[in-house]
C-alpha cells in the first residue's frame, strides 16, 4: 500500500510546472502512476528522511518546499532489517548525504562512518508534457525532456524542481574505496528496496568491481538512452561473471522475451557480448575500462583471439590495475601506471639524504 496518492502527487505536479500539467498530463501521471503501483515490489524496510534536522513525512514534502537545499539529508530505516535480511546489500543504520556529492555510510554495528561520493539516480519517474508539447513532438519540433538522470543531491533537487519531474523511485549510489553499493528507494511509501538479486540468485555469482569500473558503467546508464530494464540487466552483468538470459528473467520477475530483447539491445551497443555456445551473456569489460596500452594489448591483433579469453585478460588488467598500490606508502598507483611506487615516494627515493 502506498504512503503517497495520486491526489498528492497530481497537486506536486501543478505547484512545480505549472501549466504545462494540463489535463492531458493529469492523465498521463494517473497512467504512470497505476503503472508504476502495480508492480510494487516488497520493501525491505521503511526510511525516515531527515532534513537539516527536520523530518519530512516523504521525499515530496521535501521536494516542495522549493527554498530547502539540505546541508544533510540524512535516510535511515526505521527500523533497520536483521543483518541477515539485506541481501545482496550492505547494511547500515544511517547514510548522510551533502549537496556537494559526499556521504557517510554509518554501519549496522557499532564504529566510525565510511565516507564515500554518493550520486542520485533517477529510476522510475514521471515529467509533465502538455498537449500542445506532444503535439509539437509528434510534428517534429522539441520535446520537454529531463536535463540529468544523475547527479549529486544538490544537482538531483534542483533539476526535479525546475522541470516539475515527480520521481517514483531513485537509487543512490555511494563510491566507497573498495567498490561501489547501489541503494534503491521507493519514494511513494518511503522504504528501501531489496536488491532484485535477494533470494533469486546466490550471493557467490557476484563479482567484485571496484568503484572506478562501477562508475564507469553507471554513467553510461545515466546517459538515459537505455530502457530500465536495459539499464537493471547491465547492473547485474557488470557484477558477474556471466548470467543466461533464463537467469536474468527469473532475477527481474519478467518475461523472457522482454529480458532477452533487452540484452540483444545490449549487445548492438556493445556493451554487453553472448556467447552461442553457452547462451550466456557478459558485460565487455573493454567498453568501461580506461584505454591505453594495457587494454589494446588485451584486445588483440587483427582477427583478434577468443573473445572469451579476451574478455578474461580485460577483467585480470581491469583488477590489477584497480588495486595496485604502492609498497611504501600504500596510496593507489594511478591508473596505466608502470612505476613500482607512487610519485611523491619516487622522489622522496631520489632526493638526497
Amino acid at each position: 500500500m502506498t504512503s503517497v496518492s495520486l491526489a498528492e502527487l497530481d497537486t506536486l505536479a501543478r505547484q512545480l510546472a505549472g501549466e504545462r500539467h494540463d489535463a492531458f498530463s493529469q492523465r498521463s501521471l494517473a497512467r504512470a502512476y497505476e503503472e508504476y503501483v502495480s508492480r510494487h515490489r516488497q520493501a525491505l524496510a521503511p526510511v525516515t528522511v531527515n532534513a537539516d534536522g527536520t523530518e519530512y513525512p516523504t521525499f515530496y514534502s521535501l521536494l516542495a518546499d522549493a527554498k530547502l537545499t539540505p546541508k544533510t539529508l540524512d535516510v535511515h530505516p526505521d527500523p533497520p532489517p536483521p543483518p541477515n535480511e539485506w541481501g545482496f546489500l550492505r547494511p547500515f543504520q544511517r547514510l548522510v548525504l551533502r549537496p556537494d556529492g559526499s556521504a557517510d555510510l554509518h554501519p549496522l554495528t557499532p564504529g566510525p562512518p565510511e565516507r564515500g561520493i554518493a550520486r542520485l539516480l533517477l529510476r522510475e519517474h514521471f515529467l509533465p508534457r502538455s498537449r500542445e508539447d506532444e503535439e509539437r513532438w509528434a510534428a517534429g519540433g522539441s520535446r520537454v525532456e529531463l536535463d540529468a538522470q544523475i547527479g549529486t543531491l544538490d544537482r538531483g533537487l534542483t533539476a526535479y524542481r525546475e522541470q516539475g519531474l515527480l520521481p517514483f523511485s531513485v537509487a543512490v549510489l555511494l563510491y566507497l574505496p573498495e567498490e561501489r553499493v547501489r541503494y534503491e528507494f521507493d519514494l511513494l511509501d518511503t522504504s528501501l528496496l531489496p536488491d532484485p538479486r535477494s533470494g533469486r540468485l546466490p550471493q557467490a555469482r557476484r563479482a567484485h568491481r571496484t568503484s572506478r569500473f562501477s562508475f564507469t558503467v553507471d554513467r553510461v546508464i545515466g546517459r538515459g538512452d537505455l530502457s530500465l530494464l536495459a539499464a537493471r540487466c547491465l547492473e547485474v552483468l557488470s557484477e558477474s561473471g556471466g548470467l543466461t538470459s533464463v537467469e536474468l528473467a527469473h532475477v527481474f520477475g519478467g518475461v523472457r522475451e522482454l529480458v532477452d530483447s533487452a540484452l540483444q539491445g545490449l549487445v548492438q551497443r556493445q556493451l554487453v557480448s553472448f556467447d552461442r555456445r553457452t547462451g550466456v551473456y557478459r558485460v565487455r569489460i573493454e567498453a568501461f575500462v580506461p584505454s591505453g596500452p594495457e587494454s589494446a594489448a588485451a584486445s588483440g591483433t587483427a582477427g583478434g583471439p577468443d573473445h572469451m579469453l579476451r574478455t578474461s585478460v580485460q577483467e585480470l588488467i581491469a583488477a590489477a590495475d584497480a588495486r595496485a598500490s604502492c609498497p611504501m606508502c600504500g596510496s593507489p598507483l594511478p591508473p596505466g601506471s608502470r612505476g613500482i611506487v607512487c610519485e611523491n615516494c619516487a622522489a622522496k627515493v631520489d632526493a638526497p639524504v
